[in-house]
């Protein structure tokens, strides 16, 4: 099974719809995300994220249940670890 986990777009590069990309902050975890799928996506907006590409944008109360749960799960933590 795979997660869509969502994350609040902190700055968004390009011009071009299909390599438009944004600095993605994952409570916490910064990562380069491919926009493509969610043109109308802006700074500021939650999307989420699967496997690099944003699918699609959710409102911020919809983000903080799954990193909630995220946290009760220690997935954050784990996730974390492994990219330091």
């Amino acid at each position: 099974m795979c997660l869509g986990i969502p994350g609040l777009i902190l700055e968004t590069h390009g011009e071009d719809p299909v390599t438009r990309v944004g600095k993605v902050n994952f409570n916490g975890i910064t990562k380069t995300v491919n926009l493509a799928y969610t043109p109308e996506a802006q700074c500021g907006d939650y999307v989420i994220v699967h496997v690099g590409f944003a699918i699609s944008i959710v409102n911020q109360e919809e983000a903080n249940k799954v990193f909630n749960t995220l946290k009760q799960l220690n997935l954050l933590e784990q996730e974390k670890n492994e990219i330091y």
